[in-house]
């Protein structure tokens, strides 16, 4: 008897699995910005909790530059503070500097806000500087304690095209000879002009000489309201590279002079650039004249 079963004949055929995997992969990218929502919202919870005092704590922590959070420097906060950045580092330094020296930097930086507040209330008190307040700006920047005399339209600090100081610049500029004498930081003087072009072109006298000539103008009212002449570390012309209304680079504001009251560490890290540059030897009582291209 013949066998009449039929052979089984079995298929296997893959399933496609790839178009139901790109249906869902939006629910990773979904639970990816999930995720980082949950995480900026628990920030913004974080920081509502913080004193508003420390708030600028944790603003200069994340403007610090890596190199000077992990070697120290200027901005290294030694308080105790719960905010990372605002103790000693726990990032090990190659060159860390030692503690009397970072108490002396954090000393004298402290000693420079405060003549930035005896200087605000000379302003306020004094008949002279009260009067020509508006032109007056005083601030703490990385080199030290800032002061800027600026032009206005109608009330320059120069005659037109020359270093020639007019009188209300020579009363300003003797009235912060005594309070800038007491203070044992060196000084760095720099001259600013706008932008418009001076009359005689760039060949033979251009804004580069006015803003130095300016500049060496306004140490000499200094010196002669009481300055001692070797407060003075070096004199800048910086014609019209550096604006302070970028948007207006012909606006009155931008001519000014700036007095720098040098931070001790600022001036260290000067003299360290100048021997790198130049070799040791330098006369450092000597005021430095530059022109800066």
């Amino acid at each position: 008897m013949k066998n009449t079963r039929r052979p089984i004949i079995i298929v296997r055929r893959a399933r496609r699995r790839s178009a139901r995997r790109q249906a869902s992969s939006w629910k990773i990218a979904y639970a990816d910005f999930m995720t980082a929502m949950m995480a900026f919202f628990l920030v913004m919870w974080v920081l509502s909790l913080i004193p508003r005092e420390e708030l600028k704590t944790i603003a200069d922590y994340f403007r610090m530059p890596l190199l000077e959070a992990i070697r120290g420097g200027q901005n290294m906060d030694q308080a105790r503070s719960i905010i990372p950045g605002g103790a000693p580092s726990v990032i090990p330094h190659d060159y860390p500097l030692p503690a009397e020296q970072r108490a002396g930097y954090q000393r004298d930086r402290e000693r420079l806000q405060d003549m930035q507040q005896a200087l605000e209330q000379l302003i306020a008190s004094d008949p002279v500087l009260q009067e020509f307040r508006p032109q007056l700006l005083i601030d703490m920047t990385h080199e030290g304690l800032r002061i800027q005399i600026v032009d206005q339209q109608n009330r320059p600090m120069f005659d037109l095209g020359s270093a020639q100081v007019q009188p209300y610049m020579s009363e300003i500029l003797r009235s912060l000879s005594a309070p800038l004498n007491e203070l044992p930081n060196r000084l760095l003087i720099a001259g600013h002009t706008d932008a418009k072009p001076y009359a005689l072109g760039e060949r033979e006298y251009s804004n580069w000489e006015l803003s130095s000539d300016r500049a060496n103008a306004a140490r000499r009212e200094l010196v002669a309201g009481g300055l001692a002449e070797n407060k003075v570390k070096q004199i800048s012309g910086l014609a019209s590279s550096v604006h302070l209304v970028k948007e207006e680079p012909e606006a009155a504001v931008n001519r000014r002079i700036s007095i720098i009251a040098l931070s001790r560490e600022a001036e260290e890290r000067m003299d360290a650039l100048r021997e790198q540059q130049f070799g040791p030897g330098e006369d450092k009582d000597k005021p430095q004249r530059s022109v800066d291209p």
